[in-house]
């Protein structure tokens, strides 16, 4: 177990600087993700942390010993650490307690202790009956899990996971998050990894750090970060959102776009603002401030996902599905709004919108 503390790195290729003074520790133990969208600088910082890049100024530390700073680099293979890529990059000649065994062999380990570990991390990423398959005989999961416990069998201080299961269909994606959580849990481990998939850093993290452009934008657990984002990027990074524009006036916020119809609001802010609602914090209210026309709904089972028209704006709401059948496409509706989140019109959504069009 380790604990890793990154001091003011940068990195830059050339002029193209990918990350800006990255400060953070990772606890002993912990859980942590580096979220953000494609070329954001995640997987930079963690090829920093595994010795596959230098930083152009700043420091690593593993526990204390100086990893990468100055004149210090240790190479990956002295760091302690185990891998895993997107890719499996399992050897399609070995059999799975062959290539777990691997990482072992080639460090001259007994033959007894080899058997020992090999069996404890097989039956820990629950691989023991295919001991003997080739990886063209198991599934895509069970071939990352290959992977992951070939990552584990040399006990490594730190495990670091580049966008391990992106290759992995939906339904085996999600099993997996579970199975990475509860053997981290289980070895106490400290784990970072690296994806643009929020889901998984939800699901799996006990911290989280949105990067984007280079710079954390916001770190912390996810259910902070989720409710409370600091500004609009990581509020539309982070689950699904429609932002909306407002003006603050006499504790309401009143909406142009929407008619002017208002909602109640008792914060401090004040002026032009832009509020942004989560679908599923709206809901369907005989009651309720808002008012407007159901366009359209689609029934996915668990939820309806709905959009209604409220003056010139389409409003989502992901209502409860068993209500599917009196919900009809043209019915006038209210709609209420259980919590939004407020944040200074200066711009950032525009610009923001602007990069993802």
């Amino acid at each position: 177990m380790s604990t890793i503390t990154i001091k003011n790195v940068t990195k830059a290729f050339g002029d193209k600087v990918v990350l800006q003074a990255f400060d953070a520790t990772f606890q002993d133990g912990e859980f942590i993700t580096l979220l953000g969208p494609s070329g954001c600088g995640k997987t930079t910082m963690l090829r920093i942390i595994a010795g596959f890049e230098r930083p152009t100024s700043g420091e690593v530390y593993i526990d204390e010993q100086l990893v990468s700073g100055g004149k210090t680099f240790v190479p990956p293979e002295k760091r302690g650490i185990g891998m895993v890529f997107q890719s499996y990059a399992v050897w399609p000649h070995m059999n799975v307690y062959d290539n777990v065994a691997y990482p072992l062999t080639i460090q001259k380990v007994g033959k007894a202790d080899i058997e020992r570990r090999v069996a404890r991390v097989l039956e820990i990423t629950h691989l023991s009956q295919y001991a003997r398959r080739l990886p063209s005989q198991l599934s895509g999961g069970q071939q990352q899990r290959v992977a992951l416990a070939r990552a584990l069998v040399a006990e490594p201080k730190l495990l670091l996971l580049d966008e391990p299961l992106s290759n992995l269909d939906a339904k085996l994606r999600e099993s997996m998050r579970f199975e990475i959580k509860e053997i981290q849990k289980k070895l106490g481990i400290t784990v970072v990894y690296v994806t643009h998939d929020q889901t998984e850093a939800m699901a799996m993290s006990d911290r989280i750090f949105v990067i984007n452009g280079g710079a954390v934008q916001q770190s912390g657990a996810p259910e902070a970060i989720y409710n409370r984002p600091v500004n609009q990027f990581v509020a539309d990074f982070l689950g699904k959102v429609d932002f909306f524009k407002g003006e603050v006036k006499n504790g309401r916020i009143v909406f142009a776009e929407m008619g002017g119809q208002s909602v109640a609001y008792d914060g401090d802010m004040t002026g032009r603002v832009d509020v942004a609602a989560r679908p599923e914090n709206i809901r369907f209210d005989d009651g309720g401030e808002l008012q407007g026309t159901l366009e359209t709904h689609y029934y996915l089972g668990d939820v309806d996902d709905c959009r209604v028209r409220v003056g010139d704006r389409l409003v989502r709401v992901i209502a409860d599905g068993y209500g599917y059948a009196d919900r009809v496409p043209g019915q006038r509706v209210r709609l209420s709004v259980r919590s939004f989140m407020v944040f200074e019109d200066d711009g950032a959504l525009e610009r923001m919108l602007e990069i993802q069009t």
